[in-house]
């Protein structure tokens, strides 16, 4: 479903960081998303990108009455920060700041690079994933903060040395 935003965004070079459940799914979570969420560099060129990734697939404000006035370019973006979106690929959330984390450059060292159907997807890490649901307070994101953190403590137990 959202294979084709991904290559998009990748076949132009958009820096983005693949944020909320579909990177706990990236993780080992079972946690079924019904969106995907991107933390977005905030310079010009890469709104533009984003801006141009995103076109082909007629980007709207999700659960905006049909008919609202809304134009898809660079200038919303910047005038804008957030944005939760639908598209013929499924819904997306453009975050510029996510509580807990910050900004694509305060998280951008935070990050494991994945391979998805020979794309690549930069995705936050496990540790960080953790304190970015917990940051958002929402009770479906702390529900799934408990398996997160399971999943930690395995990958842990599995990175240790054998006594």
């Amino acid at each position: 479903m959202f294979l084709n935003l991904l290559k998009s965004l990748a076949e132009h070079n958009v820096e983005y960081i693949l944020i909320g459940g579909m990177a706990g799914v990236l993780h080992g979570s079972a946690r079924l998303t019904q969106d995907m969420d991107i933390l977005y560099q905030r310079t010009p060129q890469n709104i533009q990108r984003l801006v141009d990734a995103l076109a082909p697939y007629r980007p709207y404000l999700r659960d905006a009455p049909e008919g609202l006035p809304f134009i898809w370019d660079a200038r919303t973006v910047q005038r804008g920060l957030n944005f939760t979106l639908h598209t013929t690929e499924g819904y997306i959330d453009l975050w510029a700041e996510v509580p807990g984390g910050g900004t694509y450059e305060n998280l951008i060292n935070h990050t494991v690079q994945v391979e998805i159907a020979g794309t690549p997807v930069r995705v936050v890490d496990l540790e960080t994933l953790i304190r970015l649901k917990r940051a958002t307070g929402r009770p479906k994101d702390l529900e799934s903060v408990a398996e997160l953190e399971a999943l930690l403590e395995e990958r842990q137990q599995k990175e240790r040395p054998a006594e």
